[in-house]
């Protein structure tokens, strides 16, 4: 066990399943006291009952959009491991929306709610504590907002998730700024294609997925050395930056004809 993570003290949110589920694993495995947060209690109550000391951990059962719920959990998990070393913003949902159907303006909405302003109210209530550790010489304080490879270029048919995380990226980016000489680091993880509940549902090729554990292992190592921003696998940050490149005429043709995200039920 590696126990320079003996203490550390993380919050995680979406945390019931996929890269959530996967990172709360690898944390507590290090020793790590973890909070979980999701909308499932049941959920949330199996996944501890597999954690190594499951009795150090807690589970906070809430939806993010509802930041006093939010606010409060981080409050008691602040208290109980008497300060907090990382904050993980990783609750989020996908679907596919067109704009053209006012019936998926609620879905845009829904995905923005709970994607972008979510990740605002996880950081917010721990942003004072964090700061006053790092005063007193704690520099392992990290808040990190889960973007995605998604928030790069807008993808047809996924405009609010695209759009989404393309916020997240861009809000994380701000507050790493305005937290540069607090001492408390934003990191921002951008995952490509992760084998997860999430992308299980595509019926298109996803190059370079990667397994969750793995990719969980190694978003912690670069929220371990503080890094500013970092896309997994690798392989797809080389993608991203190409498609960045790409100008807007010759990136419109090879996306026009790109397999959609499956839209509500019942549309």
């Amino acid at each position: 066990m590696n126990t320079s993570l003996m203490s550390k003290r993380v919050f995680i949110t979406g945390a019931s399943s996929g890269i959530g589920a996967a990172l709360a694993r690898h944390y507590a495995e290090q020793g790590a006291m973890v909070g979980l947060v999701a909308r499932r209690r049941e959920v949330l109550q199996q996944l501890v009952a597999g954690l190594p000391h499951p009795q150090r951990h807690r589970i906070y059962p809430l939806d993010v959009t509802d930041h006093a719920a939010l606010a409060a959990a981080a409050a008691d998990f602040i208290a109980a491991g008497n300060g907090i070393d990382v904050v993980i913003a990783n609750a989020g949902i996908s679907q596919g929306t067109l704009t053209e159907f006012k019936e998926d303006l609620p879905v845009f909405e829904r995905i923005v709610a709970t994607n972008v302003s979510a990740t605002v109210a996880t950081f917010a209530p721990f942003v004072a504590a964090m700061k006053a550790q790092a005063r007193a010489g704690d520099k392992g304080c990290r808040l990190v907002g889960i973007g995605s490879v998604a928030g790069i270029r807008g993808l047809p048919g996924a405009g609010a998730y695209s759009a989404s995380k393309a916020a997240v990226i861009s809000y994380c980016e701000s507050l790493r700024v305005e937290l540069r000489s607090s001492g408390v680091r934003v990191v921002t993880i951008a995952p490509g294609y992760i084998d997860t509940p999430m992308t299980q549902v595509n019926t298109y090729p996803m190059p370079f997925l990667m397994p969750a554990p793995r990719f969980a292992a190694k978003a912690a190592a670069d929220i371990a050395r503080g890094a500013s921003y970092s896309v997994i696998p690798w392989q797809m940050g080389v993608v991203a930056k190409l498609l960045r490149l790409l100008p807007n005429w010759a990136y419109d043709l090879a996306f026009s004809k790109a397999p959609h995200k499956t839209r509500q039920a019942g549309h």
